[in-house]
């Protein structure tokens, strides 16, 4: 940090800066958490007494800050994530905390859009799995091409979810306008 300070233009020794090297440390071990969760355990425990339940299971707008790998600047969003139950679930907290575990990582959207949705569907072996992940970018608003107010929509369909375009359609219907901004 004193080198990328040093790097700037600036004396990583005066009063202000004197502390950021381990402010910076410290920042970084929150913003990248999730390397120290396995979000496969998060989904391991799981209701089966659910009175026969047989629809869609919709998480809306879980909110999440991460980084992108290519520049460590951050990406800040929020993730729908649904799924159709085939004979269990799972506490709707735990569907927050996959997002949250990958989401505290070094990313790129595309990628933790899929990782979401492939651990959903590994470890709740449900009929299908849809997750909508919308998010601005700060390497392409604040830096490069300079567009803020730009959003990124990535989608991650699997099973029925795929297959039958009548509950895709159900799903996206669920979002609704909060899809969309």
């Amino acid at each position: 940090m004193r080198t990328l300070l040093l790097w700037a233009g600036d004396d990583p020794d005066r009063e202000g800066l004197l502390a950021t090297p381990s402010r910076v440390a410290r920042a970084y071990e929150e913003h990248f958490a999730g390397y120290n969760e396995d979000p496969a355990m998060l989904l391991r425990r799981t209701f089966s007494e659910t009175e026969g339940y047989d629809e869609i299971v919709l998480l809306r707008d879980i909110p999440f800050e991460s980084h992108c790998e290519h520049h460590l600047a951050p990406i800040i969003g929020r993730a729908h994530v649904g799924y159709l139950p085939r004979h269990r679930v799972v506490g709707i907290s735990k569907l927050a905390r996959v997002v949250e575990a990958f989401a505290k990582r070094l990313q790129i959207q595309e990628k933790m859009t899929a990782q979401i949705a492939n651990t959903i569907d590994a470890e709740l072996q449900p009929l299908g799995v849809g997750v909508v992940i919308e998010a601005t970018h700060q390497c392409m608003s604040t830096r490069g091409v300079h567009k803020p107010g730009v959003t990124m929509a990535t989608s991650r369909m699997l099973g029925t979810f795929r297959d039958d375009a009548s509950t895709r359609r159900e799903f996206l219907a669920m979002l609704g306008d909060r899809s969309r901004g």
